[in-house]
Parts: C-alpha cells; sequence; structure tokens
C-alpha cells in the first residue's frame, strides 16, 4: 500500500518538473503562491493544511487531497484530526464526497504503511 504514495509523489514530482521546465510565468507564479500561502503564519501550518484538506475534498482534487495528507501526516496531525475534518468536508460537500473520502482514508493508510516499513 506504501506504493500508493510512491506513485503519487513520483507522478507529482516528475509533471511539477515539467511544467516549471516550460518556464511559463503564470504557472510559476501560481506555484510560488501556493508554497507561501501554506508557510507558518497567523495560522500554524497543521491548520492551514487541514484547511487545504477540507477544500479539496469538498471540490473533489484527489491530487490535492494526497497532498494535503501527506503534508499533515509528516507536520504530526493525527489520524483523528485528519478524519474529523474530512468528516466536516464531508458534511460541506454531501455525499460527492464520500468517494473522496474513501480514497483519503486509503492514501492515509498508505501514508502509516510507508512510515512503519521505514521505521522497521
Amino acid at each position: 500500500m506504501a506504493n500508493l504514495v510512491e506513485e503519487f509523489n513520483e507522478y507529482r514530482s516528475r509533471m511539477n518538473e515539467r511544467l516549471l521546465a516550460d518556464n511559463n510565468k503564470i504557472i510559476k507564479r501560481i506555484f510560488n503562491l501556493d508554497t507561501n500561502a501554506y508557510m507558518e503564519g497567523a495560522l500554524d501550518v497543521k491548520t492551514k493544511e487541514l484547511l487545504g484538506l477540507v477544500a479539496s475534498a469538498v471540490l473533489r482534487c484527489d491530487d490535492c487531497i494526497k497532498y494535503h495528507l501527506e503534508t499533515s501526516y509528516r507536520e504530526g496531525l493525527t489520524k483523528e484530526e485528519v478524519m474529523e475534518a474530512l468528516g466536516i468536508a464531508t458534511l460541506v460537500g454531501g455525499t460527492i464526497v464520500v468517494p473522496h473520502l474513501r480514497r483519503a482514508y486509503e492514501f492515509w493508510e498508505a501514508l502509516e504503511a510507508q512510515s512503519a516499513s521505514e521505521n522497521g
């Protein structure tokens, strides 16, 4: 299951490199804005990641959900915190979010499995 995380990260990294190599000023600025928006500020990084996760789930963007799940995991958010936020996203977004909730749960389990295999 950890392969799910590796496959996502490899694809994302490869395609981001290709997009940025194309030297499109607008795309580069959007990437920069995104990076800066999630830095520590009046809100801490964990809160911003949960906000990004909820918005991504409501908007039904699986890649965005995976990105925010992985960052949330690295930032030390617990499964309970993340699942509670995803519960709010499902409430706000409605039942159409449920398939994305399933994939989010699967990806979180893959993050846990990857961490367990890396830590012995």
